[in-house]
């Protein structure tokens, strides 16, 4: 456990202030910076990249421009949401994700144009708005600003498909008192590699929602990372993944308690078939000196369906005060409950049907928090198809 102090200047003295420091004191989350020559071709032995296989990412941490035809970006938004691109430099592009490693660096540097979605001060938008990120084969780049004015309300719909080579990155600016939730969908073709960061600032009393579901590429790495604004703001992440034989889906996460009287709550499930499957989540909650009566817990479970899968589980908690409401975590990783496919066979249930039935039950909680009907069917239907390949 480390202990960040500022400058007496810098030092807040009044209740509900927010961390001024830049400097973040966690090991698992290294300054960053938009120079990718600040950010050193990894070699597998530092911290953040002992997991992921460098071998496998064809490409990805080489500076490459987008190539032509290899990605397209489709967006569906009501009139109220305004659509328009923002350069290098153009706030609010680059006021709230800082690249913490080479693939965001990356995604930075060689996208001329990121896409802007912006939603007015106190609009609702009822309907999600929907952006679909379809790659076509070859080096993509891509950045996309959510910008959210104080007291609206939208929800954001991301959608990854085809196949290629992509590095991304997802900037989310929630105002004061805004509720805003983002649904990132990793559906890739089974060849992809995707590497993206996406960054959240909660302003005072907001409300943010980040929810992940990654099915589809060869290699996904995502990072998601929050930190606050101001008081009273609540960050829920949650995540599903289900790793095929061969596939490996990395989830990082970093919540930055920056200021008092904030929340956060993490949850994340993975299931797990076939030989040389492997998942990776990492999570990691900073909970500074000044960030007084915070609230947060992080929850990391794997279901292995087969013989020949690995998932790695690393919870972690770096905590620098002692004035805090609760802060816990929990991770586990196991195969099917003997004593639920138990009780469903004593009732008549087949066994395939029964562990069918569990794997169900597991997801099914998660499920239900994306909110959006057609995206959830989906999803469902894409977890029954892997079921059933495997006879589970």
């Amino acid at each position: 456990m480390t202990e960040q102090v500022a400058p007496e200047a810098q030092r807040p003295n009044v209740a509900g202030a927010v961390e001024t420091t830049d400097e973040v004191a966690s090991h698992l989350h290294p300054a960053g910076s938009f120079d990718v020559d600040d950010h050193p071709m990894p070699n597998g032995r530092e911290e953040i990249w002992r997991f992921t296989p460098l071998r496998r990412l064809a490409g990805a941490l080489d500076r490459q421009p987008t190539g032509a035809g290899a990605v397209d970006y489709r967006v569906e938004a009501p009139g109220e949401v305004a659509v328009a691109s923002l350069a290098p430099g153009q706030a609010p592009r680059g006021t709230v994700l800082v690249p913490s490693d080479r693939a965001a660096a990356i995604a930075s540097a060689e996208t001329a144009d990121a896409l802007h979605v912006k939603v007015p001060a106190e609009v609702v938008v009822a309907d999600p708005v929907a952006v679909t990120v379809q790659a076509g084969g070859g080096r993509s780049n891509g950045h996309v600003v959510l910008d959210v004015g104080p007291f609206a309300k939208v929800t954001l719909l991301l959608d990854h498909r085809g196949t290629g080579v992509h590095t991304a990155n997802l900037e989310v600016v929630v105002g004061d008192g805004a509720e805003v939730t983002v649904v990132s969908v990793q559906d890739w073709d089974r060849d992809a590699v995707h590497l993206g960061q996406h960054e959240a600032l909660v302003g005072r009393d907001a409300s943010y929602r980040h929810i992940v579901v990654s099915l589809g590429g060869d290699v996904v790495r995502l990072n998601s990372n929050v930190r606050y604004a101001g008081t009273g703001g609540g960050a829920d992440l949650y995540g599903l993944y289900f790793a095929d034989a061969g596939q490996h889906l990395e989830h990082r996460l970093f919540v930055d308690h920056n200021a008092p009287h904030t929340r956060s709550h993490v949850d994340y499930k993975g299931a797990l078939q076939g030989r040389d499957a492997r998942t990776v989540w990492v999570g990691d909650v900073l909970i500074r000196k000044i960030a007084e009566q915070i609230e947060t817990y992080e929850i990391n479970r794997n279901l292995v369906l087969t013989d020949g899968a690995q998932a790695d589980s690393v919870p972690n908690l770096e905590i620098e005060t002692g004035e805090i409401v609760s802060a816990g975590h929990a991770s586990a990783t196991g195969r099917f409950d003997d004593e639920q496919l138990f009780y469903l066979q004593s009732r008549g249930i087949t066994e395939e049907d029964a562990r069918r039935l569990v794997v169900r039950g597991f997801f099914a909680g998660l499920l239900e928090r994306i909110g959006i009907e057609t995206v959830r069917d989906r999803l469902t239907e894409a977890i029954e198809r892997r079921l059933a390949e495997v006879g589970v």
